[in-house]
Order: structure tokens, then sequence, then C-alpha cells
């Protein structure tokens, strides 16, 4: 019996392994679909509105006029007004202000956003959430809430809009490129920002729509055009003007400002730092500023990048009314813009426009200078949960038993012990926010565990002997440990393998789903001013294999048959399940390379012995083993190194 317990921990140790390795080699795509997004929807929302509202009375004029021409046809889908600030959380219509938000996160160009406003019913259900974030964030009282409130709101929009979590991710469009030196002045930055070959950026794509709107806009001035050419025309210059606008109003993220340079993981935690605790530049034109950013946003912020869209959709504005500086442009088509900003990986070729460079300097000089790039005087760095690592764990532990292995044994009892183990896993935990729990490793061990507090059987004579009568002796056990989120039951990403053969989007999103809470989201990790709690059901199970340190435990059984004397001596195995329910995690810190955590987890199992064999006395019967149940508390220590 004992060979084939044997057999059985090598298939079981194999099985774990091949499923580990797999789940690493798919899942590691996910490290490039951090959400890394510079304001939350309603953010853009309300910076475009407060653009708006900032418009003198010609040019908003102007706006409303423009915007009538683009509903045409589109009426029951586009809002009225333009901006709507008394909007509410059952959102029947679009306002254009939302464009500005639907913009980069939702879509992938204007084109794509155009078609996603018009044509798609999920687009309302995402106004719907990010509504009531809103109104959330507005409540939130502390950091804690904040949390949660965007936690919950991300996994409604993933819901949603099921490209919400990856669509981003191949690209550091939202974000500012870093300054190459301490001396260069904006208008060289901002040159190198749109030369052809450079890097996808956040200035780049602004100055790419824009531009682009700026020519449709006008032809809607100088163009003989029947109504529903002017239609087109103004939709596209609208949308085109929205998708730049959010690229804009990304510059003045905290977040986006720190720099890009760094693998995913670093440009990730240093985004997320930056956002929530705030960072100090000055603007091209050398106002002092702190900045904010990702549902960290201060009415301050949403002023400052507000005045900046106010000058930008101006232009478009005096462009469409013929009070511009831009020539009439016939070349100018009265479609959205198709540049796909979360494919492209550098700046497009342009045909340069002499006239358009003080109009972008004009805007630019508004926006926040960047930190330096890598090197001397650089921002300090931060890094997510994003990566391999390696790790050590140590843990302390006790259970409360029902009772012995043999059937005779019911009298329940405790036990207590301690775990020693190194890992070796995948971080996904920041994929989407800090409540994400993507964590795969696989853990071996160490286990030790004291003997019982019960004694193998109730004579009144072994109440003084202690440990030497104990029902269950002190064992040691090699331990393994695997943890890996799951989508709807334990294991299916693994099961799901085929799936990624055929489409690797469904994978990634069940991925991103199980990181998350799953499909049915009960397993979301909760924030709260003490701490972090989570349900993990069926995400970890730990297996323990005792007897199999040097030689079989002992055990002492009662005698047997009835009327025998003597007391049996059983070698025998066992391998024991451990199922974490709960966890708490009262803190965890994090530096540029490494993360520490102290864990509790409450926990139930099942230890599951073999055939003992009688040592003495020779011709006694062998056991009738039970399986042993166990529910405990694991106090463990976490170090990780990525």
């Amino acid at each position: 019996m004992g060979v084939s317990l044997l057999s059985k921990r090598s298939v079981l140790l194999t099985l774990l392994k091949r499923s580990l390795v797999w789940t690493l080699a798919l899942m590691a795509f996910l490290l490039l679909a951090g959400k890394s997004f510079a304001f939350v929807y309603p953010e853009h929302r309300d910076i475009a509105i407060l653009g708006v509202q900032d418009l003198d009375p010609e040019r908003r004029a102007t706006l409303d006029r423009v915007w009538a021409e683009a509903r045409m046809g589109f009426e029951r889908r586009l809002c009225e007004q333009v901006a709507d600030a008394d909007q509410g959380e059952k959102t029947a219509c679009i306002d254009w202000a939302a464009w500005s938000a639907i913009a980069g996160d939702h879509s992938c160009s204007s084109e794509d956003m155009v078609k996603t406003v018009l044509e798609t019913g999920w687009i309302l259900k995402v106004a719907d959430v990010t509504a009531r974030l809103k109104r959330h964030l507005t409540e939130a009282k502390n950091r804690s809430r904040r949390v949660n409130y965007v936690r919950d709101s991300d996994l409604e929009l993933q819901r949603a809009d099921t490209d919400y979590a990856t669509r981003a991710g191949s690209n550091n469009v939202h974000f500012l490129l870093a300054r190459p030196s301490l001396r260069i002045e904006g208008v060289p930055y901002v040159t190198q920002c749109l030369s052809a070959g450079t890097e996808l950026n956040a200035l780049g794509a602004y100055a790419w729509y824009h531009v682009s709107a700026l020519k449709k806009a006008s032809r809607l001035s100088n163009d003989s055009l029947s109504p529903e050419q002017r239609s087109a025309l103004a939709l596209a210059a609208l949308a085109d003007e929205a998708f730049a606008l959010h690229f804009l109003e990304d510059t003045f993220a905290a977040g986006h400002v720190a720099g890009t340079w760094g693998n995913t993981a670093v440009r990730k935690g240093t985004h997320d730092y930056y956002n929530e605790h705030g960072v100090q530049t000055a603007t091209w034109n050398g106002e002092a500023v702190v900045l904010n950013g990702d549902a960290y946003m201060r009415p301050e912020d949403a002023q400052r990048a507000a005045g900046a869209v106010r000058t930008s959709l101006e232009q478009v504005l005096d462009a469409a009314s013929g009070q511009g500086s831009i020539p009439f442009d016939d070349s100018a088509i009265a479609s959205p813009e198709t540049l796909n900003v979360c494919q492209s990986s550098t700046m497009p070729a342009h045909a340069a426009n002499p006239s358009v460079i003080p109009l972008l300097i004009d805007v630019t000089n508004n926006v926040p200078v960047p930190a330096l790039a890598e090197g001397v005087g650089s921002l300090p760095r931060f890094q997510a949960e994003l990566g391999p690592f390696i790790g050590l764990s140590a843990a302390a532990f006790g259970s409360e038993l029902n009772g012995g292995f043999d059937e005779t044994q019911t009298t329940p009892g405790q036990v207590g012990g301690l775990e020693v183990a190194v890992r070796v896993g995948l971080g996904l935990e920041g994929v989407m926010n800090e409540s994400g729990d993507g964590l795969v490793f696989l853990e071996l061990g160490l286990r030790q565990d004291t003997a019982s507090t019960m004694n193998f059987s109730d004579a009144p004579a072994l109440v003084q002997t202690g440990a030497i009568g104990a029902a269950i002796p002190a064992r040691t056990a090699y331990t393994v440990r695997l943890r890996m989120p799951f989508w709807l039951i334990p294991g299916d990403l693994v099961l799901g393998l085929p799936i990624l053969a055929i489409s690797p989007k469904t994978y990634a999103q069940m991925a991103v789903t199980a990181s998350n809470g799953g499909l049915i989201p009960w397993q979301s990790g909760i924030a709260t001013p003490v701490g972090r709690f989570q349900f993990v059901l069926g995400r970890e199970v730990g297996v323990s294999f005792y007897g199999y340190w040097k030689e079989e435990d002992r055990l002492l059984l009662p005698p047997a048959p009835p009327g025998a004397t003597e007391v049996r001596l059983i070698a025998f195995r066992s391998i024991g399940f451990d199922f974490p329910v709960l966890e708490y995690r009262p803190f965890r810190s994090f530096s540029l390379d490494q993360s520490s955590s102290v864990m509790v987890q409450l926990f139930a199992g099942f230890d599951v012995p073999s055939d003992g064999s009688v040592i003495s006395p020779a011709g006694a019967p062998a056991p009738d083993f039970r399986t042993i149940y166990r529910a405990g508390v694991r106090i463990a220590f976490d170090w990780r190194h990525y």
C-alpha cells in the first residue's frame, strides 16, 4: 500500500507541476494587460463638461450648432445637450462630453468610438456603471471604500465591455514620454513626441487626432455641403476632437507624468502610486502644480485639465466658424479617423502643416512637464504585483480534529504546527486594480505537526502520559501547495486550454475575470481600514505527505481484538488536504522588486490514512482506519522577490 501511495503522490505532483507550468505560460501575456488609465470614466467626462462650460457664449453657440448637425439621424442615442452635468444613473443617451471618456479606454480609434456610441447596447451599461462610480467616489469616506468602489466598478465594466481590461495593454499611448534630459525645452519635447517612429504617446495621439479634427472643422465653414454631408462631417470632426481630448486629459494625471520607463509591472505600480499620492511638477509655461490621478482627481486637477480642453476645443470651433488660422482643406474626409491606438506602437508619418504648430504649442504649454527618464534625478519607481517571482513562506497553524484515525477514536482534539516552504509563481494581482487576486504559485516545503491533545485511548491512566499517549503522534510531512484563480470552477483555466488555441481573446477575458473574483465575483477582495478580506475557497489547496520523511510514522492504538491487553504499535502513512476558505491580510509592504505580507487563513480539510501495518504485538489485527476531518487557522508570512 505504501508503494501505491507513493505512486499516487508522484502522479499528483506531476499534475500539479504541469498545471502550474501551463497556467503560467498561458497567463503570462496578461502582464501586458494591466489597466493603466489616467482618469476613470466619470473624471474624464467631468473634465470635458468643465471645458464646455468655460467656453464663451459665441463659441458655445457654435458647438451647439455643430452638435445639432452631428445628431441628425441619431437623436435617440445622442443627447440633445452637448454636456449634461445633471445626467443621472439611468442613462438613456450619450452626450458629447462622454465621448472623451469612451475614447481610448472603451474604443481604439475615433471610428471605433463612433460605432461603439451609436451601435452598441453595452455602452449605455458602461455609462450607468460609471455614473454610480461617480456617486460612490463622492461618498467615499476613506481609502478602503474608494478601493472597493473602483473594484466593483471595474468588475461591472469588464462584464459590460469584455475588452475593458486588455484593450490598452500593448503600448504606452496613455502616458507622456519621459524627458530624455533635464534641459530639454517644451517645443523640442513636443516635436519629439510627434515625430514619426517615436513610441506612441499621449501628446502624439492627441496631436494626431486634434489636427484631424481641425481639418474636418475647416470644411464646415468653407465647403458647400448638403445637410447629410454636413452632418457626417460634423460627427467626424467632433469625434476626432473628443478622441484627442482623452489623451490630452491623460497628460494631467500624476501617474502618467511620472514616466513610462521600466517593465510592465514597474510602469503599472508607479502609475498607481503617483495617481493616489500625487506628484509635484510644473507646466511647460512655468506654473508649479501638484497632480493626482485615476479615481483620486481633486477639483483643482479637473479645472487645470479643463483649461487645456477648452483651449483645444476653441481651436476646433474657430475652424468650424471660419475664424481660425487653419486653411480650408478639401481633402478632409467626412468620416472619423482610423489610427488604432491599441495596436500601433509608433507615431505614424504625417505631412507638416506650419499653421498647426502654433495651435499645438498654445495647448501643450499648459501640459505638465513629465519626469526624467531612467537615470540620475528620476522619480522613485514602484512595482505592481505583476510578473514571475520566487519566494519564501513561513506559517504557524492550529486545527481542531474530529478524532483519531482509528474508528474507536471519536474524541475531538487539537493539533498545531509549523511550515516552511519555497515557492515559484506568477503575480497577476494588479491586472485591473489592487483588489485583484491573480496569484499563481507552486510551493514545496516541510511541515511539522505537534502531537494531538487527545490520547489514543480514553483510559484514565493515559491522562499524565502527554505526547507519548497521543492519538496522533508528532509528525513531519513534505508539503505541496498550489494556488491559482478560477473563472467558474476550480481548475477551469487549465481545463480551458483548448479555448486558447481557438480564441486567445476569450481565454484572456476568462483569466481577467478569474483574477478579479470569478464569473460570480463573490471572491473579490474587500478592503477595510484594518486590512483586506477575501473568500478564497477553491483557489488554493495544500497537500501534506505524512510518513515519507525517513520512514513511516508510528501510531499507538488500543488493544484488539476484545480481550487483548497489549497496545498495538502501527506503521502508517497519510495524505492531508487543506483548503483555505477565508483570508485576512492586515498589511502588505512593497518595494521595487519584492513584497512581504502577513496573512491569516481560516481553512478546512481532511487527512486520509493508508492501511497501516502492525509492528507489535505479532498477530494483532490491522486497524480500521478512517479519514480525519479538521478546521483551523493558519498564520503565514509571505515574501516574494520579483
